[in-house]
């Protein structure tokens, strides 16, 4: 489909420990200022001429660039499903995978990948950078070497040591679905609030084995549809029933994460409740998460939240925001019965709630 490049390192003497291939998209990873001091992406050949560090490394590295860089403020669900498409035809040839990626929905893309790439045995590690490779204190080249280390690290048996999606940031590689951005201005870009990381970087690789998925029994499953007809829905003291209105009767919607307040509590007046009524009789699958970073959504907790039940709103636990649009997008697109996606939206399918 697209020009695979090998990228020098020190493999070429036969002692490779693994056979990676980083699918370039774009992001500041790979940008340079232009003549007229903007920041613009460049190829990915001479993204590696700045990491010489790359020619130390005794792995097969190879590069897939997409032929227009993403910022990633643009991505789509057409670019997960080829970032998926790609994965599925390159599988059997390398050892695990590293996505460069912009910071800003990277967490957005790492799970949604999650979701596309149904019992993975493979790594695929999200990665990318807070500051241009090119300049001096950049975080790019610590990022994109512990990643690929990740890619390659192996059990005694030869299996994959992190069999999952998941997302490498300054020290930490979080699970893709658990992941969530919180700064834009420092390194520590990336926390996983309610799952502890699956690896800590630091002189050496921390692997924390019991909270990795295990390797899958059947093999890998490569969907490619996502269902867009979603929207996101945050309260706040004095939203309005033309606002919530607005976004629940959206033409052809199917879904809507609801972001709440606490362990899942929403208003309780009248209007809102008719909202949440109409919305159900619509056949639309309203998922109940938390505005908290922290925390788990408890649906008849309180009073706030025992009156969602009735109206069909389903508790998404503690799910993230970025995880949880992803799945809807994912689960509409299965086009299962009602039911049968009622217990999909509600199950841990990769990962992403705890049980």
């Amino acid at each position: 489909m697209f020009p695979i490049v090998d990228i020098q390192t020190a493999a070429h003497d036969g002692q490779v420990s693994a056979s990676i291939l980083v699918l370039y998209t774009g992001g500041t990873v790979g940008m340079a200022y232009n003549k007229r001091g903007e920041l613009a992406p460049m190829r990915f050949r001479q993204v590696s001429k700045l990491m010489p560090e790359l020619r130390h490394l005794r792995m097969r590295v190879s590069v897939l660039s997409l032929p227009h860089p993403i910022d990633s403020s643009n991505v789509t669900v057409a670019d997960w499903a080829l970032m998926a498409t790609i994965i599925r035809d390159q599988y059997d040839q390398y050892d695990g995978f590293v996505v460069l990626h912009g910071t800003d929905t990277m967490a957005y893309s790492a799970s949604a990948l999650s979701y596309l790439l149904e019992n993975l045995a493979k790594p695929v590690v999200f990665t990318g950078a807070q500051v241009p490779v090119g300049r001096i204190r950049t975080d790019a080249r610590r990022n994109f070497i512990t990643a690929l280390d990740i890619a390659a690290a192996r059990r005694p048996d030869g299996s994959a040591r992190v069999p999952e999606v998941s997302l490498f940031f300054n020290t930490l590689l979080l699970r893709g679905t658990r992941a969530k951005k919180v700064e834009s201005q420092h390194f520590a870009a990336f926390k996983s609030e309610n799952l502890p990381p699956l690896v800590k970087a630091g002189i050496h690789l921390d692997f924390n084995d019991a909270i990795i998925r295990p390797l899958p029994t059947a093999p890998l499953h490569v969907h490619t549809h996502l269902d867009e007809s979603v929207a996101i829905l945050k309260l706040f003291p004095g939203i309005t029933e033309k606002v919530v209105g607005a976004v629940l009767g959206v033409e052809g919607l199917r879904g809507c994460i609801l972001e709440t307040y606490g362990s899942g509590n929403a208003p309780t007046q009248s209007w809102f409740l008719r909202c949440l009524e109409t919305a159900q009789a619509r056949g639309i699958h309203v998922l109940n998460v938390s505005q908290c970073e922290e925390g788990r959504v408890e649906q008849g907790r309180y009073e706030t939240s025992a009156s969602l039940l009735a109206r069909g709103v389903l508790g998404g636990d503690d799910i993230t925001t970025e995880a949880a649009i992803t799945k809807l997008m994912f689960v509409l697109g299965q086009k299962k019965s009602p039911p049968e996606t009622i217990r999909l939206l509600t199950s841990n399918l990769r990962g992403e709630i705890t049980l």
